[in-house]
């Protein structure tokens, strides 16, 4: 029984320590009256670093299809055939009309996404960089970007326009990273996070599961966001596409996503972790569990290529839970 032992995990973090890798293997390893304590571990750590508050993240997604990359989970990917939409970026216009709605509906953060490997300076950055000026000054939201790569300059200039937070997803562990991207290297991510953070602005950074890592990549991931700081955690778990190579790839199931949620609570104690794509097919009839396994936030509304839960769903999950989904 791990009662005892996930007792001292969480008094030794909430002194400043941290789990090995060893541990932390343990807690994808747990089932049965062991998941059971390290689910209330992990809710133990939840709400004494986060309270009971649910952040409610919401995307647009502002630019669609053609990208150059390979990633093999990807229904945007210009190197296979699916049914996702293909169109050019959107008006400033159209994005700002995007986020008062996210606003209406009681999202606290609003992310501007793209498709494509980078969006260099000129129009099409323009453009975003005229909607999050926009956003800033007629909503309450704090405005995200998810661009792709970054340089330095980008990176100034959206936060310079109010961007509080950048999207960038590593999405695996450095060692499965070939298996699953080929046209860009790893560390240019980690670059573009370090990039991120260094302009003055809130990292939000994670993965996908079931891709095929190991559970030792998932740590390993984990201990890679734990190095950099990362301020936010969004938890995918694939969704396979037809088209794509990794449309066989079974899903998830509940529990094995909740070990998930758990683990990245004990390894980024601090961090608004955030469950997002995949989690109805994946965490099914125990999506609410997510945040007794220390999720403290969910993306709402649609996904990138698709559909999202019907929203007063979504909250009903938060208020039954005894929690509140105030902007955190």
């Amino acid at each position: 029984m791990l009662a005892n032992i996930v007792t001292e995990w969480v008094e030794r973090i909430q002194a400043g320590g941290r789990l090995t890798e060893v541990e932390a293997l343990r807690i994808l390893q747990a089932k049965s009256a062991d998941l059971g304590w390290v689910l209330a571990g992990a809710q133990q750590l939840r709400h004494y670093y986060r309270g009971s508050r649910i952040g409610l993240c919401r995307i647009v997604n502002a630019k669609s299809g053609r990208c150059s990359e390979d990633c093999r989970f990807c229904a945007q990917s210009a190197h296979y055939q699916t049914d996702a939409p293909v169109f050019a970026l959107k008006s400033a216009d159209e994005m700002v009309a995007d986020a008062r709605r996210a606003a209406a509906e009681g999202a606290c953060c609003f992310g501007i996404v793209t498709s494509g490997s980078r969006v260099a300076p000129g129009a099409e950055l323009d453009r975003v960089l005229a909607a999050l000026r926009e956003i800033r000054r007629t909503t309450d939201l704090a405005p995200a970007a998810s661009l792709g790569l970054l340089d330095e300059t980008t990176a100034l200039a959206l936060a310079e326009a109010g961007c509080v937070t950048y999207h960038h997803n590593l999405e695996t562990a450095r060692s499965f990273y070939p298996q699953i991207c080929t046209t860009h290297d790893y560390q240019e991510d980690v670059d573009t996070v370090r990039l991120a953070r260094q302009a003055g602005m809130r990292v939000c950074c994670g993965g996908l599961f079931g891709l095929g890592e190991s559970l030792a990549q998932r740590v390993e991931l984990g201990l890679t966001l734990a190095e950099l700081g990362v301020d936010s955690v969004p938890i995918n778990f694939l969704n396979p596409i037809p088209g794509t190579p990794l449309a066989g790839q079974p899903r998830l199931a509940p529990m094995e996503g909740l070990r998930i949620v758990a683990l990245f609570r004990y390894l980024l104690p601090r961090a608004h972790i955030t469950v997002c794509g995949g989690r109805s097919s994946s965490l099914r009839d125990y999506q609410s569990w997510a945040f007794l396994a220390g999720a403290s936030g969910m993306m709402v509304g649609d996904y990138l290529t698709t559909p999202g839960r019907v929203l007063e769903d979504d909250l009903r999950m938060v208020t039954d839970g005894e929690l509140t989904y105030e902007p955190n």
